[in-house]
């Protein structure tokens, strides 16, 4: 008789809780839900169950409270799909960055230690998971707690591709390396792409294209190079952190400004990417409309993110001797016509060519390239919570 595993997949922000509960026997999702404005007076709660959505708006002051509100909910004889929490086989948290441990844990005192150790590195992202991690553990210890890292899947990289040209005790005893991230939606689009073309050998890149942004080489379903490198803010420009950038600017903009180092790093990893460039917005929507109108800046903006997209594209194409697939996902690789129409543009001799009807009419999972292309372009919606969900599930059954 199969064991009934239900796994909730936590996506944390500083003061909001969203989540997704799957029965992993079918791997159905049950319901997704959240809180915003967490320590608010009023936060806004909401589930949603079979297309059914229920709201209400309560005091809820930490991320343990949360997460206890969102099981009253789900448990709740009216609106819910379980009879206790007790369903709940444990808590699943795309993790970022731990440093020396990676791939899926369980959340442990040394594994929050690592994490804090990253801290630095990932500063918009690592606190608020080690903060609400504690008070789960504290609060809520009948439940596991698992953190599947987002540098997990690009463990099989190379150190070739993985190492800078710095010291090499900066790589090995600092683990200043490329780590990338963006693992779980990758590791997705490696494993649906597969699916879609009845091939486990595919040699794919990957474009996950949102809020922040990497392209991933995929060979035989395995990482084999990133975009992204020891941190979050670099690779490709994001809505509003800085992607690629060179340190030695970095005195030169401290004396100028009269600002200091952290300062500065704040200013890289909250105001720049498209934001900064543009003066505008990080949302491709608003670039693209006030570019239309004429707006240099927010042109030179979507110029700049194009241009890098395709320089990364270029040097994976290399790697990999080719590609079976590009596949484009996230919000903006799913949404982004004229995104994806400029990453493609004049790629004829390498064997990409965009079907323009097929791109400007996608909606969902499809393939928009050319009959005569032979890469074949998709557009595949991620799915990283399930793919915490199965890590989840094989880490207690011990896979």
């Amino acid at each position: 008789m199969e064991t009934i595993m239900k796994i909730l997949v936590a996506n944390l922000g500083s003061t909001s809780f969203k989540y997704r509960l799957f029965d992993m026997n079918g791997e159905r999702q049950l319901a997704r839900g959240g809180v915003e404005r967490i320590g608010s007076p009023e936060s806004p709660c909401f589930v949603e169950i079979g297309g059914q959505r229920t709201e209400l708006k309560t005091p809820i002051p930490d991320h343990a409270a949360a997460v206890r509100k969102c099981l009253e909910q789900l448990t709740d004889s009216k609106t819910g799909c379980l009879k206790d929490a007790a369903e709940v086989s444990a808590i699943g948290f795309k993790a970022v960055h731990g440093g020396r441990i990676s791939g899926v844990q369980r959340v442990t005192p040394e594994v929050l230690t690592a994490m804090e150790g990253m801290n630095q590195v990932a500063p918009a992202h690592n606190p608020p998971y080690i903060k609400a991690m504690r008070l789960l553990a504290e609060k809520l210890p009948e439940i596991p707690l698992v953190a599947a890292f987002e540098t997990g899947f690009h463990a099989t990289i190379e150190d070739r591709l993985k190492f800078y040209p710095a010291p090499y005790d900066w790589g090995e005893k600092l683990h200043i390396k490329r780590w990338g991230f963006h693992g779980a939606s990758h590791r997705y689009i490696a494993t649906r792409t597969a699916e879609l073309l009845g091939r486990n050998d595919l040699r794919i890149i990957s474009c996950h294209l949102g809020g922040s942004n990497s392209l991933c080489a995929i060979r035989d379903g395995k990482s084999v190079a990133t975009s992204m490198g020891m941190s979050p803010q670099s690779g490709l420009p994001h809505n509003n952190r800085v992607g690629d950038f060179d340190p030695f600017s970095l005195p030169l903009i401290m004396k100028a400004e009269g600002k200091t180092l952290d300062e500065v790093l704040h200013t890289l990893a909250e105001k720049s990417g498209l934001l900064g460039l543009s003066g505008v917005s990080g949302d491709i929507r608003d670039l693209e409309d006030a570019a239309a109108k004429g707006n240099a800046r927010a042109k030179l903006a979507l110029d700049v993110f194009t241009s890098e997209i395709r320089r990364h594209l270029g040097g994976m194409l290399v790697e990999l001797g080719g590609a079976d697939a590009i596949v484009f996902t996230g919000g903006i690789g799913e949404n982004g016509t004229n995104i994806r129409s400029a990453v493609c543009a004049s790629l004829s001799e390498l064997g990409i060519v965009l079907d323009d009807k097929a791109n400007a009419s996608a909606k969902g999972e499809g393939k928009i390239s050319s009959p005569d292309s032979r890469t074949q372009i998709w557009i595949i919606p991620t799915n990283e919570e399930l793919i915490v969900a199965r890590q989840s599930k094989a880490l207690l059954e011990g896979q």
